[in-house]
């Protein structure tokens, strides 16, 4: 099966767009119109570009306002579309597709816009061409794929079918199950978006909120499996209108569109064994059993100062790499890594941004296939060469070049094997793993990775939500495993006053910006740590005024809190949760405790102003007054 994108999905010229569409790995393209307008070559010069590419020119559109006119209009339409058929001619396309109209002077009725697509197939015929009608969700007389596919099918020419596109089925709210009932060999085309649920126009939500199948709220697969079990067998292809994507890698864009084009037809696949496809089936999508460690990229004077930190949060050395200037740290189930080593990719990590994060290793049940899954998706691989001794572990790379380890039990031996180890007490405060990672990243790189984490592993992505920074907005969405083994946050910052901002700014875009660690009491586990020399980020009272205020946890309770430093928040369904953050920090990271209760899935985001706002006042210059 054909895979395509449209030009008009992705940003750049015609030719920064055919290279990065060639490169993402789709077969074919849809020529946007205005693309080629604006391009100084001829339709020829264009058609063989493309093909000189590898690709092939699956689709030109879109010709506008053609069924229902009256009269010269009519009349000029059908002129209009032989001029469209010789530039398709020249181009080397035998397919256009017409959007239903929206002219004001459109007339309705089936029957009317049969006759029309009857004439257009005997001239489409005449040519060699093909039209494919599409229902746009916003059409003044057809705006429903059941009333195009009607036209089509009383207009009877073989030359006219139907091109489905699921934003505009989806976005009505129109049963996907009903594409079912349409022969599959009548179905000429589809386009598929997906888009964050937003009550606006039609149009504006189309034009300028659409994504990439997977990163919306829109249900593509279920649209899909439909498409499929009619039978087609056509190209499948992306059409994205999107503001941040116009403006944004042309490249990146073009292979997320990929990854989730692969995605999705892995997942129908899978829930409609029977259909026929040529594309082969994916490993699945890895189950994260948990975090098997963080390492961090550090040296001197910062190393010694990280273990610091790390043994004020009870952690205990307990090994050391045989063959490396690597030390293992762990409590509980939680495992921290300091590499210290002079060369290779740590020391290219710490060269660049000092104390870091620079690989995360991951539990996954069956570590090969992840990783398998994860190079098929289009994720970038890394090999750096191993001792005597080492285990092969598969990795790919993660947000700003880091490394995504995957360990199954087969590698569990790993510290081992590899590490000296030495008597240490890893049962620490009570810490009992890592509950999850912060990753900061810009606004424009959230979907992407969104996308990453959920098509390569069985992770969901929770509701979007922003966070108040005294100086300015940040868009948090959270990854997480079914069962919260791994529980990632993604924060998107647009500038650099936020905090989130300043920390990409500082440390050049390091991946992770906090870390987030699981405790059963965390009241306990705070009377432990102050006896080991921790520091809590101190809150101002207020905070805790407002909080006896707005829960009902009694003087007693709010009192441990506050003498404490710790943090509340509550769920609609009772469960709790309870914060820590820790005052200093390792480079630029910080470090969190957290307490769950009764089901609560959430990260505390009512209490991240207030965090963020205690944070920025440690970080302000001697001599300036507190406000």
């Amino acid at each position: 099966m054909k895979t395509g994108i449209a030009t008009v999905s992705i940003s750049g010229n015609l030719d920064d767009k055919i290279d990065a569409i060639a490169a993402a790995g789709f077969s074919g393209i849809e020529i946007f119109e205005q693309d080629f307008l604006t391009d100084i070559r001829s339709p020829a010069e264009v058609g063989r570009r493309v093909r000189d590419a590898g690709l092939e020119i699956l689709l030109f559109q879109p010709f506008r306002d053609f069924e229902g006119l009256p009269g010269d209009l009519r009349a000029r339409a059908f002129d209009r579309f032989e001029r469209k058929f010789d530039l398709m001619q020249d181009l080397g396309t035998d397919l256009v597709l017409v959007c239903s109209s929206v002219h004001p002077q459109a007339l309705g009725g089936i029957d009317r816009a049969a006759a029309d697509f009857a004439e257009l197939g005997e001239r489409a015929a005449r040519r060699g061409m093909r039209v494919g009608y599409e229902a746009l969700a916003w059409g003044r007389h057809v705006n429903d794929h059941r009333d195009a596919w009607e036209v089509v099918r009383r207009a009877d020419h073989p030359n006219v079918g139907l091109i489905l596109d699921s934003f505009h089925t989806l976005s009505r709210k129109i049963d996907p199950e009903t594409i079912r009932r349409i022969p599959g060999d009548k179905i000429f085309f589809v386009q598929l978006a997906d888009a964050p649920l937003i009550e606006m126009d039609l149009l504006y939500w189309s034009r300028h909120f659409r994504n990439m199948p997977g990163e919306g709220d829109l249900d593509v697969t279920a649209f899909l499996r439909a498409v499929m079990a009619t039978g087609y067998a056509g190209p499948v292809s992306l059409e994205i209108f999107n503001d941040q994507f116009r403006s944004g890698d042309t490249r990146l864009i073009a292979r997320d569109g990929f990854r989730s084009v692969r995605a999705l037809m892995d997942d129908v696949q899978r829930a409609e064994p029977d259909l026929r496809c040529d594309y082969p089936l994916l490993a699945p999508r890895a189950r994260v059993e948990g975090v098997s460690f963080v390492e961090f990229a550090s040296r001197d004077e910062e190393a010694e100062a990280l273990a610091v930190s790390l043994g004020a949060l009870g952690f205990a050395r307990v090994g050391r790499h045989r063959n490396k200037a690597v030390s293992l740290w762990k409590q509980g189930d939680a495992h921290i890594v300091v590499n210290e080593e002079r060369s290779g990719y740590a020391a290219s990590a710490w060269n660049v941004r000092g104390t870091t994060v620079c690989d995360i290793g991951l539990r996954v049940d069956d570590a090969q296939a992840a990783a398998e899954r994860a190079r098929a998706l289009g994720a970038d691989s890394f090999e750096q060469a191993k001792a005597a001794g080492e285990l092969d572990i598969p990795m790919v790379r993660g947000l700003a070049g880091s490394l995504i380890h995957f360990l199954d039990a087969s590698l569990d031996p790993v510290w081992e094997v590899e590490f000296t180890l030495e008597p240490g007490d890893a049962k620490g405060v009570g810490l009992r793993r890592i509950d999850h990672i912060a990753q900061t990243m810009t606004y424009a790189d959230m979907l992407s990775w969104s996308l990453f984490y959920t098509a390569l592993l069985d992770m969901r992505a929770l509701p979007m939500v922003d966070v108040i920074d005294p100086d300015g907005l940040v868009r948090s969405q959270a990854v997480t495993s079914p069962d919260g083994g791994l529980r990632l946050t993604l924060n998107g910052a647009e500038g650099h006053r936020t905090l989130a901002g300043k920390f990409l700014r500082d440390t050049f875009g390091a991946p992770v910006q906090h870390l987030a660690f699981a405790t059963d009491d965390l009241i306990a586990t705070a009377d432990r740590l102050q006896a080991r020399g921790f520091t809590a980020l101190p809150l101002p009272g207020n905070y805790y005024d407002d909080l006896d205020a707005r829960f009902a946890l009694g003087a007693e309770r709010i009192a441990a809190l506050k003498a404490r430093n710790i943090l509340y928040d509550a769920d609609a369904t009772g469960g709790s949760f309870l914060q820590l953050f820790a005052r200093d920090k390792a480079g630029q990271v910080f470090f969190e405790i957290v307490e769950r209760r009764g089901g609560y899935d959430g990260f505390g985001a009512a209490n991240a102003p207030f965090r963020i706002a205690a944070q920025k006042r440690l970080e302000r210059p001697k001599g300036l007054p507190t406000r």
